[in-house]
């Protein structure tokens, strides 16, 4: 295979045109360990390797495009996160960053609960021997028959999304002879620093109940008037992919305001509070996350605080990490297919998968890191778009990176911190085939979820 330079776009940072990247990292060959999995590393080739398997040989075996996932840095996440916050505190793995029954498994395994927001989360939760004690069930807009199916499971809460769901989850457990655990989940009107379609707390979106204009409040009144419902807590979410951790204690402070007001007017003091989940991860080597011990010890001193001033006993805190888990621990591998050059602007690189595997960047304009794996290069950086195969212009990968000036067809890159939101919002547009996710540790590799095939999509197609 040919390895001569491509008359590729602009290499020099004085000269680029405007767009999401900084000047070319020293050297292309690094792997940062901010944004790749904890066993990721080169070999004696300058091939990647994962869980001490090098990505030719996974490629060879599985194909590309493939999700590969440390199954070793996914449980030390786990466990980082399970001993951070401690027996006091309750840890729920957000499970539409990514679920399968292996994950399940691990989770379970790590002493971690479990978040679903769908019957078929649900469903793969308990399939996979998640006692439903430790699963939490969310959703702005749960069905009759995915609350029932919940509450006869009996799942350890419900958060409740609404005043009409208070009345539907109440009924449908009364009819069962049953008293659901359940959580309310308020909008305390705090803008998370994120993007707009994944901030969730202020009052103008489609999650939860306003603290605004007293509706909170009347939703915990009808909540402990129905015989059907345990009310235990307050729920509150503000966004994703948040570093800063100001937006929580605005938060914690207005929701443990609400605690105050219940116990004064109810004489009840509800004894949990759940912060959500949203902390940021590492996509690139700018981001600069917290780590679980931090996150813990200021959120524990940040409710302990408003607690003290209102006059409250401590509740119980629960956190939903689920990027922050399964988010650095996957990668997605391609191979390059074809090198554009575009004289004065950058050079594209098409590889074989795409926005069916991975829209955040078209959704979100999402940035994300890339590095060729296949071989290490001393090539001159070149300013780099990595694209899909797909019949859309939108259809980015990575929108600014440097790659070596050498790629070429052929080629293994792939792009780290695709653990979270990747499989989990993947399509078959363009009839594309959603690609395997392979869990890797200690020299062995298995499929968690396997290729999809032709037969796959014909079989749904009974036209």
């Amino acid at each position: 295979m040919s390895r001569s330079a491509h008359p590729a776009g602009p290499r020099h940072a004085d000269v680029l045109p405007e767009g999401h990247y900084s000047a070319p990292p020293a050297d292309l060959n690094h792997l940062d360990p901010k944004v790749w999995a904890r066993t990721v590393t080169r070999d004696e080739r300058g091939v990647a390797t994962v869980g001490g398997i090098a990505v030719d040989a996974l490629a060879e075996e599985f194909g590309t495009p493939a999700y590969f996932l440390d199954e070793t840095d996914f449980r030390a996440r786990c466990r980082a996160w399970a001993e951070a916050f401690g027996k006091d505190a309750d840890v729920f793995y957000a499970g539409k960053a990514f679920l399968s029954r292996a994950v399940v498994r691990w989770l379970k395994e790590e002493g971690l609960n479990l978040d679903v927001c769908s019957g078929g989360e649900l469903t793969t939760a308990l399939s996979a021997g998640m006692p439903a004690e430790r699963i939490a069930f969310h959703g702005n807009n749960k069905s009759e028959e995915e609350i029932r199916t919940a509450v006869e499971a009996g799942v350890g809460r419900i958060v409740l999304d609404s005043f009409q769901e208070i009345v539907r989850v109440a009924h449908i457990a009364q009819s069962l002879g049953k008293r659901q655990r359940v959580q309310i989940r308020v909008t305390v009107g705090v803008e998370a620093h994120t993007h707009e379609f994944i901030a969730t707390a202020h009052e103008d979106q489609k999650f939860g109940i306003a603290l605004a204009g007293g509706q909170a409040a009347e939703a915990v009144r009808r909540a402990l008037k129905l015989d059907g419902l345990e009310l235990i807590g307050i729920h509150s979410h503000i966004g994703s992919q948040i570093f800063d951790m100001a937006g929580f204690e605005v938060s914690a402070r207005r929701v443990v305001q609400l605690l105050a007001e219940v116990r004064d007017e109810h004489g009840v003091e509800l004894p949990e509070i759940d912060l959500g989940g949203g902390l940021g991860i590492a996509y690139t080597s700018e981001d600069d996350p917290r780590e679980p011990h931090e996150i813990a010890k200021a959120l524990s001193e940040i409710v302990t605080r408003e607690c003290e001033s209102a006059g409250l006993r401590t509740p119980r805190i629960s956190v939903e990490p689920g990027r922050a888990i399964v988010g650095p621990t996957a990668f997605t591998l391609y191979r390059v297919g074809t090198v554009k050059p575009l004289e004065g602007l950058r050079t594209y690189v098409s590889v074989d998968g795409g926005m069916s595997d991975n829209i955040r960047t078209a959704l979100y304009d999402a940035e994300y890191s890339v590095s060729l794996v296949s071989r290490t290069s001393e090539a001159e950086p070149m300013l780099s778009r990595v694209v899909g195969k797909h019949c859309e212009s939108g259809d980015i990968v990575v929108r600014d990176a440097f790659l070596p000036s050498d790629l070429a067809p052929g080629d293994l890159i792939a792009v780290p911190a695709t653990g979270a939101y990747c499989r989990s919002m993947a399509s078959n547009y363009n009839h594309a085939l959603r690609p395997p996710v392979v869990a890797v540790r200690e020299g062995e590799a298995r499929v968690i979820v396997r290729r999809e095939t032709e037969e796959d999509l014909l079989r749904l197609d009974v036209g």
